[in-house]
Parts: structure tokens; sequence; C-alpha cells
């Protein structure tokens, strides 16, 4: 696969092996020979072991625990392959960190989404291709184009094959009103109505229902969301619609963070089956029979592709 008389060639860092071993699969390509190590004191050693001059490069990693090591390895590696000569550094980013600290919520907050973003930018990226950001707004906070990719074409997928379009009894549910866009995008995909729950935050990572906005009676309730941390806003959801009579609960996100006692909370939650994607690996020790990990590799893989030939990505977003 060569365009412009340039090379392309797939790099990892140490976040998320598996994807981008699956990324190249699909693209037919093997992955490039780099060594992301440690030095004893915790610095972060990046060692490029072929020539990438002239060459499009794309770095895999997503920004997820750990968070820091993971986003200064990415950082290194852009500026490894800057100082290398590369044609053309696109970081390819599954999950983005840091994306819900994306504006001041109160006097002396940081916006650390857009921090990130100059960082990236500044270690030589010359573009970003990502998925499902936490703030749509992330994309104006860079100044070298950015392709998002949407997982939710990739979970609706997964539940149509399993009878939900067009089904009577089934309900999208948005578990609080800043995904109310995701859910009604979610909801006609799949031709079913939309329901809401008006939430309350005390803190952080502490959630306390307060009102289900549609009718939910009766029926089967599809929580979406674009990511899980702790659990605890989908766990309290899910039985504060059982309790308001809904017959089933599911619920699929794009990213599991899962940390904390997410799995603890996703177990002990009347939710049937917890649908997600690969953005962040999922470590052998949080696997439930309940959760089910959808790959988005193949999405990726077009994608790249496409940004490599120069041609459209939005039709990816159908």
């Amino acid at each position: 696969m060569t365009v412009h008389g340039k090379e392309i060639k797939i790099f990892t860092g140490n976040s998320n092996p598996a994807l981008s071993s699956e990324i190249a699969l699909h693209l037919g390509l093997g992955m490039g020979d780099a060594l992301v190590t440690t030095f004893c004191d915790g610095e972060i050693s990046v060692n490029i072991h072929e020539s990438v001059r002239g060459d499009d490069v794309f770095v895999i990693q997503s920004v997820c625990h750990p968070v820091n090591n993971n986003l200064m390895e990415l950082l290194i590696m852009i500026d490894a392959f800057k100082r290398a000569s590369a044609g053309q550094i696109t970081a390819v980013i599954p999950y983005y960190g840091y994306a819900r600290q994306d504006r001041k919520s109160k006097a002396r907050d940081p916006i650390t989404a857009k921090l990130i973003a100059d960082l990236i930018t500044s270690a030589g990226a010359d573009r970003v291709l990502t998925m499902d950001l936490h703030a749509p707004q992330i994309q104006g906070f860079f100044n070298i184009p950015l392709d998002h990719l949407l997982g939710g074409p990739i979970l609706a997928k997964y539940f149509i094959d399993r009878g939900f379009l067009a089904n009577e009894d089934i309900v999208v549910v948005s578990p609080d009103l800043g995904s109310v866009s995701r859910a009604r995008s979610f909801a006609q995909r799949l031709n079913v109505p939309l329901a809401i729950i008006d939430k309350r935050r005390p803190k952080v990572n502490m959630v306390e229902i307060m009102n289900v906005i549609g009718d939910i009676e009766n029926k089967r309730v599809l929580l979406i969301d674009d990511l899980t941390d702790t659990a605890g806003t989908l766990a309290q959801s899910a039985h504060v619609l059982m309790s308001q009579g809904a017959k089933e609960v599911y619920a699929c996100c794009t990213h599991a963070v899962l940390s904390g006692e997410a799995i603890r909370n996703l177990a002990e939650s009347p939710i049937l089956e917890m649908v997600i994607t690969d953005t962040i690996p999922l470590p052998h020790e949080k696997h439930l029979e309940k959760i089910k990990v959808l790959s988005v590799a193949p999405i990726f893989a077009e994608a790249i592709k496409r940004i490599y030939e120069d041609v459209p990505v939005s039709p990816l977003f159908a």
C-alpha cells in the first residue's frame, strides 16, 4: 500500500498493544520495530529500530491507566519520529484521557483537555485520530486536523443483530442530561423511543438519581454512555429503572475505564449485559460474564487507510 512514494508504518506504545496489532493486521501490515521501556528511575525510553524518513507514521496509544505514563510515552514517541524525519505523524488515540476536564466548572479549575491537545501538537503530531471524545468541543482545542470516529455505530450494530431494531419493547435511556444527544442518535439508529435520567452529582464519583423522564414501564431498556469509570452512574441508574417498572436493563459504552469499585458495581447491578469496546484494554481480573467486548480495530484501520490515501473519512460516520 503506497501513496505519494511514501510508506505507511504503524507503531504502538504500551497502553493497548493488542488493539494496535489487530489494526495492523486489518491493514495487512506488520508492526513497526520500536521498543518503549523505562529506565530504573522511571523515565521513559523510546528506541526506534527502523528508518521512518519520509514515511507516514501512525502512533497508536490510548491515554488510559496508567494515564500519565501512557501520555508521556505518546509524546516522547511523537518527538522521536519527528526528529527521525518522518513525513507525517498521526497520533491515533482510541481513548483520549483527561477529556472530562474540558471546561472550568468552578473557579481556578484547569482546562486539562486543552493542555493535552497543546502538548500533542508541540510534540510534533501533524494530525490526530480519536474516538468518542467526552466533550465534542475538544476537537477545537487542536490547531491540527482531527478525525473524530464514533463508537455508536459499532454498538448499535451489535444490538441490531440481537433484534433490538424497531422493537416496540425497547427504550434507549440517557443516564444524564449531558448524554442526551448521544442517546438520541443511538435511539434513531435503532428506531426506538428515548428516555432520560435526571441526576444530581453531589460530588465526584457520587451520583444521586432524581427522576426518569419517559416511559420505561415493562420495557427492556438500553443505557448508553461514552464512558464508564466507577460504573456508579450505570449501576444506580439500572436499579432506579428496575424500581420504576423496567423489565430488563442492558448497558453499553465506548470507553470502559472501570476504575475503583467498577467491577463490583457492575456485578451487583441488575444490568444483564454490559457491552464495551476495546479502546481501553480489559485486564483479565476485570472480566465478567456479563461484559461483552467489541473491537474497534476495523474502523480505525479503515480510517488510517483513508487518511493515508487522502480520501474522506466521513463515510465511516454512517
